[in-house]
């Protein structure tokens, strides 16, 4: 799993980018998240990264708990 941080999150459109702890910022979409259909920018989550259609994508999204 990777840590990171909801760079931006686009909610009327299901989706945003994460930044990852290394820097680089990979896609979300609201289907990849698990227990809540949406996230909010700043939020911590933990991710594993995998191949989209255009790039890098976050997968298996969960929000961590501070």
């Amino acid at each position: 799993m990777t840590n990171g941080t909801v760079a931006k999150w686009i909610g009327d459109r299901g989706f945003g980018f994460i930044k990852c702890e290394d820097g680089k910022e990979v896609f979300v979409h609201n289907s990849d998240i698990e227990g809540k259909s949406s996230l909010r920018e700043g939020e911590k989550v933990e991710f594993e990264v995998t191949e989209g259609d255009k790039g890098p994508r976050a997968v298996k999204v969960k929000p961590i708990s501070e």
